[in-house]
């Protein structure tokens, strides 16, 4: 299926990783020029070169800390200056990596709730804010941010994370009605159980005893029924290549009239 992404400009923050490289990965072999932000190096140049070899056009690497106003702002004038000041789509799917790390609410001191949200809320407010000149000046636009299925599904253990995705999904719906008027699409895409960057590494810290292969996706479920309680209806985990060409589609020009809409990805739950 041709997404109409050919030429299309596209900027992915945190996408040199999981599921913000698939995503990339979709848009690069659609045709579309990529530009991926995230900190390490070595990640943005493996990404770089796959992108490379998928098809885009003109793909992009910025070495960006996505808590930093400034390196967030430094990132996207310099993506403004390669690409003439247009954007098409915005991808925001960073997120807090120590997503397997069980913290209560008592255990939680501010600065990691501080810490939590300044990755998994504010880094999207500011990405979106630095980019929407660029969106606006594109012959058509969208936004796509990652979110997470645990804000319907809440486990005790995530407070924090969950909390600022949900406050992630608010500012999505929030900028679905304000950017309506202009015809710029705002979505949100929740993934439920991935074996994520953070998943494996919570995988791979528990003992022995439990016999976990860390990059199964079979038994990646087994210890979230066993530790979370919160099965899908697949008796799996999703690998995140899977989700990649979903926010493909949501991000691209043939999605022309779903807008605010938040989108589970979760292998198959009771909730909408």
């Amino acid at each position: 299926m041709d997404l109409g992404l050919a030429g299309a400009d596209v900027v992915i923050a945190g996408g040199s990783k999981g599921m913000g490289l698939a995503a990339a990965e979709c848009f690069a072999a659609d045709g579309a020029n990529v530009a991926v932000l995230a900190r390490q190096s070595e990640a943005l140049d493996a990404a770089l070169a796959s992108l490379r070899s998928l098809g885009s056009p003109r793909p992009l690497a910025f070495a960006t800390d996505l808590r930093d106003p400034v390196s967030i702002e430094t990132a996207f004038a310099a993506i403004s200056d390669e690409w003439g000041g247009v954007v098409n789509t915005l991808v925001n799917a960073v997120g807090p990596v120590d997503v397997g790390v069980s913290s209560t609410l008592e255990e939680l001191g501010d600065d990691e709730w501080a810490a939590t949200f300044e990755i998994g809320t504010m880094s999207a407010v500011r990405c979106v804010r630095a980019c929407l000149p660029m969106l606006r000046a594109a012959e058509w636009a969208r936004i796509v941010n990652i979110s997470a299925h645990s804000t319907k599904r809440q486990s005790p253990g995530l407070v924090a994370y969950t909390a600022s995705k949900a406050a992630m999904t608010s500012v999505s719906k929030n900028l679905s009605l304000s950017l309506a008027p202009e015809e710029i699409l705002v979505n949100t895409v929740s993934p439920g159980s991935f074996l994520s960057e953070g998943m494996v590494g919570y995988l791979e810290a528990l003992p022995p005893e439990r016999n976990v292969d860390s990059t199964d996706l079979y038994d990646a479920m087994r210890v979230i029924v066993e530790d979370y309680g919160h099965p899908a209806h697949l008796p799996r985990a999703g690998d995140p290549k899977e989700i990649g060409a979903v926010i493909a589609f949501v991000g691209s020009r043939v999605n022309s009239y779903m807008t605010g809409a938040n989108i589970n990805v979760d292998g198959g739950s009771d909730f909408t």
